[in-house]
């Protein structure tokens, strides 16, 4: 299986940016799709981004459409997810979770494997 590791979350100002990376290890990455999800205290995961293995497919939630970015590296086996004029509601712990290569849907079940997940605070 794919082991995945959310890092690159920390406090930023609203309008501020951040980067986010998922590195994977035990396969490659680039056998999977990837999406990202993010939870807010008492909520249940909601869907930010994905992208099939090709990386020529994406898929964004309406809330964040135009202010973030997925893509992939495979020669790094490792996705990222840009985060550009960030507001206070997108404060969450966000997951990075890999699926069938095929795969880039909103529904956290049809992902297989998560990461352990990084705090993104975005406060004034």
């Amino acid at each position: 299986q794919v082991q995945l590791v959310a890092s690159g979350g920390g406090l930023v100002q609203p309008g501020g940016s951040l980067r986010l990376s998922c590195a994977a290890s035990g396969h490659t990455l680039g056998t999977y799709g990837i999406g990202w999800f993010r939870q807010a205290p008492g909520q249940g995961h909601k869907f930010v981004a994905a992208i099939m293995q090709s990386g020529g497919s994406t898929s964004y939630a309406d809330s964040v459409k135009g202010r973030f970015t997925i893509s992939r590296d495979n020669a790094e086996n490792t996705v990222y997810l840009h985060m550009n004029s960030l507001k206070t509601e997108d404060t969450a712990v966000y997951y990075c979770a890999a699926g069938p290569s095929y795969y880039s849907g909103s529904t956290a079940a049809g992902y297989e494997y998560w990461g352990q997940g990084t705090q993104v605070t975005v406060s004034s």
